[in-house]
């Protein structure tokens, strides 16, 4: 069982993080679809302020989502990246290119890459360097998979995760990133940790980065959730101290379901 500590809970007792909620849309919508589902969600958030909203389609859909988020308050992102700026990568897309249309943010190190394309720790770092370099804010996802976790290692494989995947950054630079907390047995399962569960964890991970920074840091980073977020579990979850909004995969396919996660944020 994860444990609080005395030190974290004092430290984020007042919560002054705004809300981040992301939507993943892994490798679905068409551009024709991607457009219809950013411009129904766009009509109930595009003046949102209170949560920063960032739509995450694929790569094909970049372009013209960005154009619909055009004057809006919410934000475009990428679902990975390269960590070379150009060169002989076949299929891959650089941070620059990112930027290039505008995008904010960038996923790195979900599961599935970590387990489809086998993206260690390592070409994790790498991509979180790149990204900051090149003004992306990146969301770093860390969790462990479901014999991880009924084997009781779950602080373990978390610590690494976040120690690795964060080596060499300084204090200032980590104001721009996002750390996104996703059991992997959690997603796209149904299944989802308790509001309590998913608390114990995300402030285990405020602590190490409080003992790998500071409390300043520890304090001012958002820690997203992601595994199975619904809209009737979302506010729950986001009420916890610790849980600065979600890292959403299935329901940030439907327009509905997503909106009303993102005012669960609020």
């Amino acid at each position: 069982m994860v444990q609080k500590t005395n030190r974290i809970q004092e430290v984020v007792s007042v919560r002054a993080r705004k809300p981040i909620v992301a939507g993943n849309w892994k490798m679905n919508k068409s551009i024709e679809e991607a457009i219809d589902l950013a411009s129904s969600i766009k009509i109930d958030l595009a003046t949102c302020v209170a949560v920063d909203v960032v739509l995450c389609p694929p790569f094909t859909a970049l372009k013209v989502v960005g154009d619909i988020l055009t004057g809006t308050h919410m934000q475009l992102g990428a679902q990975t990246m390269h960590w070379e700026n150009s060169g002989a990568y076949t299929g891959e897309i650089s941070p620059g290119m990112l930027r290039d249309i505008f995008c904010h943010y960038v996923i790195i190190g979900h599961s599935e890459r970590r387990a489809y394309f086998h993206e260690s720790n390592k070409v994790i770092n790498r991509k979180i360097k790149a990204a900051l370099a090149s003004a992306l804010r990146p969301i770093l996802c860390v969790g462990e998979t479901h014999e991880e976790h009924e084997d009781g290692k779950t602080e373990a494989i978390v610590r690494t995760q976040l120690k690795q995947g964060l080596a060499g950054l300084d204090e200032d630079i980590m104001q721009n990133v996002i750390i996104a907390y996703e059991p992997v047995w959690a997603i796209g399962t149904g299944l989802t940790a308790t509001p309590e569960q998913a608390q114990q964890v995300h402030a285990f991970i405020r602590d190490n980065i409080a003992s790998q920074f500071t409390d300043a840091v520890a304090k001012s980073i958002r820690i997203q959730y992601g595994g199975s977020v619904k809209p009737n579990n979302a506010r729950e979850l986001f009420s916890q101290p610790d849980i600065d909004g979600g890292l959403i995969g299935g329901a940030a396919l439907d327009a509905r379901s997503f909106i009303e996660i993102v005012n669960a944020a609020l």
